[in-house]
């Protein structure tokens, strides 16, 4: 079995691959499916996720995402996980779209046989599920900022690529060194995604309990995993896995 990291998106995954974007968006969808909501809109833009609304107006859509580490006009919520958590989604689909995290799965499922959503919250369930369904390649592919490596989700992808390992034989390939040397010298959770470029951007923009949310270790059993079809053009449907 291959264990491969990506520092940033590339394509080309031929069977499980987990999609991380701590800093926000994955550990955003995990809190929203969390709190009841029946499915997740991934959508490839902006104007898509608001066309959804306009053509859907009787279906109760809620629009979650974020531009610049700030909401969306028009949208309904932005990308907070601390936000979401304080929420009841009971019975809602919610229609994501993010700077990085959205476009890095769909990148993912143009090849992936299995597409799941990976963030530290739910960093053991998701290695878990990984391990269980994957038949020859695990990639743990980092969504980046602005398409530009993250310290936190390279340090995310070195937690998952340990506990992978600590399940089974893997050969692992440059960046899972590279993550997992990350993940032994970047300290505690809260100290790597702190220290990070993009966590010290948001405690800037007065979102630094986005950041110590985040840094949660595998407080979640949830896996936001790709639904086998999606019926809406534009858009990845993810639920509860």
């Amino acid at each position: 079995m291959r264990l491969r990291v990506d520092l940033l998106p590339h394509g080309n995954y031929p069977d499980v691959v987990l999609v991380i974007d701590v800093l926000r968006a994955t550990t955003t969808a995990v809190a929203y499916l969390e709190r009841g909501a029946d499915a997740l809109l991934l959508t490839s833009s902006p104007e898509v996720a608001l066309g959804l609304r306009s053509e859907q107006a009787d279906s109760g859509l809620l629009l979650g995402g974020e531009r610049g580490g700030l909401p969306i006009p028009g949208f309904d919520f932005g990308n907070s996980p601390v936000e979401a958590a304080a929420q009841n989604f009971t019975g809602k689909t919610v229609v994501m779209n993010t700077t990085n995290g959205t476009g890095a799965a769909h990148i993912a499922a143009q090849t992936g046989k299995h597409i799941l959503l990976a963030a530290l919250t739910n960093a053991h369930a998701a290695a878990r599920r990984a391990r269980a369904i994957a038949t020859e390649e695990i990639a743990l592919v980092c969504a980046g900022t602005d398409e530009r490596v993250s310290l936190e989700d390279v340090y995310a992808a070195g937690v998952l690529a340990e506990y992978l390992l600590a399940m089974g034989e893997f050969t692992i390939d440059d960046g899972a060194r590279i993550a997992l040397t990350m993940r032994r010298n970047a300290g505690n959770p809260i100290e790597a995604l702190g220290s990070a470029g993009h966590g010290a951007r948001l405690a800037s923009l007065g979102l630094g309990e986005d950041v110590r949310y985040a840094a949660q270790l595998s407080t979640s059993t949830l896996v936001p995993t790709l639904a086998d079809s999606s019926d809406v053009a534009g858009a990845l449907r993810f639920v509860a896995g």
